[in-house]
């Protein structure tokens, strides 16, 4: 895919979000400014604010662990890694290498990090000890549009997000390998309905992996998927919608979705076996840049600042960040 053709259709995309944003704001609780920190730039002894190198990063994706978190690049597909207790981020998996020339959700699991990529239709898998490419994932050889959005490890399997198409595909991530990416669900049919723009779009588990929750960027609605009779049902929010979400994070049943052109994280307190939930409290911060989605470490929210909105323009607010924020 040309860089030309990716810019397009990020600006397409911003375009889209800022849109919906506008059309249908979400209900949302009490408001909640919580990037109180000390002096120090320090929570707890762990920065409130960490720098990614580079001028025209535009970061989009995040994945933690233990102290070790990963953020991916759209521009060119670099992957930085950062430490809770360090402020600036360092370049881990430079862009380029086996055709990864744009990156945007990510996940870990065991010493490999899943890497959705964009309108390339791939994935890649990455060892966390030296950056290498352990394998290449397509979901597209056949060509066509495309946005492989978003990925979650879970239950044996990694699932990944298609914007443009109304497919959830999954690889098989037991034991020492992972598997091919193959179309496991097509939401063709289901309460799932296509629309125009961004569709499917953040994705995290439940209940162990045994139901899995997705975003649709440009309805605002979140869906549940059983994932052994692959049912898929709506989540009642009581008439709410979470327009622009983004990414999920998933804590016992506490729902956290990110909505970027919104600014803000909205928290869904889920309930009835996770198929209904209300919105009960939102975090609005001054840290956030058109955020895209976030990590949960401990009581904070490790939240990327993509500021795709300035994308078009190429006129970003240096550094890029990732801004952590205290949960209510």
């Amino acid at each position: 895919m040309s860089r030309t053709r990716w810019i397009l259709l990020a600006i397409v995309a911003v375009l889209s979000v800022t849109v919906g944003a506008v059309a249908s704001p979400a209900k949302t609780g009490k408001g909640n400014d919580d990037d109180k920190s000390s002096k120090s730039g320090k929570q707890n002894g762990k920065r409130s604010v960490h720098t990614i190198p580079g001028d025209a990063v535009f970061p989009e994706g995040i994945a933690l662990k233990g102290k070790t978190f990963f953020v991916s690049s759209t521009t060119d597909g670099t992957i930085f890694k950062g430490n809770t207790r360090q402020s600036a981020l360092t370049s881990f998996a430079p862009g380029g290498a086996d055709g990864r020339t744009t990156a945007v959700g990510l996940d870990v699991s065991r010493d490999r990090l899943f890497v959705a990529g964009g309108g390339t239709g791939k994935a890649w898998v990455l060892s966390t000890k030296d950056g290498s490419t352990l394998k290449v994932l397509d979901s597209n050889p056949g060509g066509g549009p495309t946005f492989i959005n978003d990925v979650e490890v879970a239950g044996g399997f990694a699932y990944f997000t298609d914007s443009q198409r109304p497919i959830i595909f999954r690889a098989a991530t037991s034991g020492g390998t992972v598997g091919d990416l193959e179309p496991w669900l097509d939401l063709t049919g289901t309460a799932f309905v296509q629309q125009t723009g961004f569709n499917a779009n953040g994705i995290t588990s439940l209940k162990g992996g045994r139901v899995l929750a997705i975003v649709q960027s440009n309805t605002g609605k979140l869906f549940r998927i059983n994932t052994k009779p692959k049912a898929v049902k709506e989540t009642d929010l009581d008439g709410a919608t979470v327009t622009n979400g983004d990414g999920l994070e998933a804590h016992g049943s506490r729902l956290y979705v990110v909505r970027n052109a919104v600014n803000e994280v909205a928290i869904v307190k889920l309930r009835k076996s996770k198929s209904e939930g209300r919105i009960r409290d939102t975090i609005k911060s001054d840290l956030f840049a058109f955020p895209t989605t976030a990590a949960r470490d401990g009581k904070r929210l490790l939240v990327v600042n993509s500021q795709f909105d300035k994308r078009p323009t190429a006129n970003p607010v240096l550094p890029f960040t990732v801004a952590a924020v205290r949960l209510p």
